[in-house]
């Protein structure tokens, strides 16, 4: 990419990310990001086939990084299949962890929060609850097969609590928390949830 094609496409960037949080992805205009940018129409299509193409462009690195940080977690569980040791599903760190990220892109996760109706990231809270949710029901079937006794529960509930601890996280960013505040409200949360699941299921 040339030089002026480089910086025509950090003009766009720019423009779209105003654009999209101020109005949404529903109500942005390609126009109005073309004008803000200093080109035509035409010459914004050249760098984005569509609103759909330079939304994602705005939100999926982070989309992207939450995910790969969620899976690294869930990597590390792995090692206390077969010990018997539950202190992994009470480690706390949880919503700090999440949060600290989040706000380490917090432009990224306003659009998806605030501002993604109509693109394929508005069911982002469900999509990663039912992530979490199969990855945790499976972590708990496999420590159930070593012998650790955990409480029966009902998995649509299970569901539910898991909805709300994903949605729980996301609040930060919905009343625009500052950070400090924010990570704050994120030790609360994790002592909140760490008790809350170890009732749940018993241990």
């Amino acid at each position: 990419m040339s030089i002026d094609k480089t910086e025509s496409h950090e003009k766009i960037v720019a423009a779209a990310k105003k654009e999209f949080l101020t109005y949404g992805f529903t109500d942005a205009s390609m126009r109005h990001i073309a004008e803000a940018a200093g080109m035509s129409a035409s010459g914004l299509y050249k760098h984005f086939t569509s609103k759909e193409e330079m939304f994602s462009a705005l939100v999926e690195p982070a989309y992207q990084g939450l995910l790969d940080l969620f899976h690294l977690e869930a990597d590390d569980e792995e090692q206390y299949i077969g010990t018997g040791d539950l202190s992994v599903l009470e480690v706390g760190q949880d919503a700090k962890l999440a949060i600290n990220y989040i706000y380490n892109h917090l432009d990224a996760f306003r659009l998806i929060i605030c501002r993604s109706q109509g693109t394929k990231y508005e069911s982002f809270i469900h999509d990663l609850a039912v992530l979490e949710e199969k990855v945790t029901l499976s972590f708990m079937a496999r420590l159930k097969k070593q012998g650790v006794k955990l409480n029966k529960f009902s998995e649509r509930e299970f569901h539910l609590l898991t909805t709300t601890n994903i949605s729980a996280v996301f609040q930060t960013v919905e009343h625009e928390l500052s950070r400090k505040d924010a990570m704050h409200y994120a030790e609360t949360l994790d002592r909140f949830f760490s008790k809350a699941w170890r009732e749940f299921f018993g241990y």
